[in-house]
């Protein structure tokens, strides 16, 4: 019974029967009056010398505990009243899901550092798992690409894995370098081929221009269209000249400065083409705010219906207020009785 009111889906649905026991003090008064003011003679008897003499008995000083059960028993019967019970809720949810495929560039340009503190991989990286863990019932691919394309995880809704996935990833370690921008979209287009999802969406992040691959972008974009395929298109790289870092035989680590080659137009256009749209991130904060505007753009809808069971645990308190008056009556007309 202790471990009931310890639980956290515990609750009285008639709190007010506790008011009942601010009748206590005066039940307790009324007793006390009782007992020690409005004491009459039971029996008159002509001399009193001998029960004067009579050894008194130590249970009377126990005659009180009739009056302490009967207290207990009306306390159990006031919680019982107060209706405790234990609350169980069940949550269905009920979601229209939308398949994403996420290509994220790979190339050695992406080791620029222009996305201060980070460089540009560690910051597409970082958006990219904060999308990830914001999505809710949503199945979510990913595909890198440089030179070449490739799936590094297929449509899953294992978002802890893909997440560990997103965080292995590093860029200029791919066979071939380059930027394969209409592979790496034509591999998550026939990824999304057989879909059936509501909704298809691919997010393309790249720094660069397509300067590898058999497929061109705009040819990748057409079969995006055709299979209903809308295409975010990301370009990651301030404007003007980044640091690319290098080793140095003899100095370690070092920068050049090399000139940030977007192609926006070509972006642009594939945004365009296929009823997405693009978003320029010169930096780490307008890339976490153009995910962020993806996500409200292609928000999930999610419909949650609860229901609620009740289970009613009065019995618990009855069965000791019945077994606490049935001892008061025993002792009451055993013991404890009075005569008359």
């Amino acid at each position: 019974m202790i471990d009931l009111f310890t639980r956290p889906n515990f609750s009285f649905q008639n709190p007010e029967a506790f008011l009942l026991f601010l009748s206590f003090p005066v039940l307790a008064f009324w007793y006390w009056h009782r007992e020690r003011v409005g004491k009459t003679a039971a029996l008159v008897f002509s001399d009193v010398r001998q029960v004067a003499q009579t050894r008194q008995s130590n249970v009377k000083a126990c005659r009180h505990i009739v009056f302490v059960l009967r207290l207990m028993a009306l306390s159990f019967v006031i919680l019982a009243l107060a209706r405790p019970r234990l609350e169980n809720q069940k949550q269905s949810i009920y979601a229209e899901g939308i398949d994403i495929v996420m290509c994220i560039d790979l190339s050695g340009s992406m080791l620029a550092e222009d996305f201060d503190p980070k460089n540009r991989i560690e910051a597409a990286k970082e958006v990219a798992m904060d999308f990830v863990k914001n999505r809710v019932s949503d199945r979510i691919g990913l595909v890198v690409f440089a030179g070449q394309s490739y799936t590094q995880c297929p449509l899953t809704l294992d978002y802890q894995l893909l997440r560990s996935m997103i965080a292995l990833l590093r860029a200029g370690r791919m066979q071939e370098d380059g930027t394969a921008i209409g592979m790496a979209l034509a591999t998550a287009v026939n990824r999304l081929r057989s879909s059936t999802a509501r909704s298809k969406v691919i997010i393309l992040l790249t720094d660069g221009q397509n300067n590898a691959g058999e497929i061109e972008p705009v040819t990748a974009a057409e079969l995006a269209a055709a299979l209903g395929i809308k295409v975010y298109t990301v370009g990651a790289g301030t404007r003007g000249y980044a640091n690319y870092p290098f080793e140095d035989p003899l100095f370690g680590k070092r920068y050049m400065r090399v000139k940030v080659d977007v192609d926006d137009e070509t972006l642009t256009r594939i945004a365009q083409m296929t009823g997405g749209k693009y978003f320029r991130a010169t930096d780490l904060e307008t890339l976490r705010r153009t995910y962020r505007e993806i996500d409200l753009l292609e928000k999930t809808k999610v419909e949650t219906e609860i229901y609620t069971e009740y289970k009613e645990e009065f019995a618990q308190f009855l069965v000791p207020a019945f077994l606490c008056l049935a001892l008061e009556l025993l002792l009451a007309n055993t013991r404890f009785r009075k005569v008359p």
